[in-house]
């Protein structure tokens, strides 16, 4: 398989920062049925909820796995930005 890419993809959802866990389990578990149909090519890292966004890291080989993966879980893509560095307060000490 080829070298997967890490991925920011932000989604647009009204009200996700007011939902209970109930609510987001629902989420989190169309997600993961719709990974399991994109096949390994796909991975989930984690999401960021705020208000009315989410911000979810993914690795996965192409922007294309992200996309099918939004049309199976009907969760809505905003942006996907392809992370080429990751830099953090240890970075200076280099």
């Amino acid at each position: 398989m080829s070298q997967m890419k890490r991925f920011v993809i932000e989604r647009d959802i009204p009200g996700i920062g007011a939902m209970s866990l109930v609510e987001l389990c629902g989420a989190a578990r169309a997600s993961n049925q719709a990974i399991d149909k994109v096949g390994p090519g796909i991975q989930w890292q984690h999401s960021y909820v705020a208000a009315d966004k989410t911000f979810c890291v993914y690795l996965a080989k192409d922007e294309a796995a992200i996309r099918r993966h939004s049309e199976l879980s009907g969760i809505p893509i905003a942006a996907i930005t392809e992370i080429t560095q990751v830099i953090d307060p240890l970075t200076a000490n280099n």
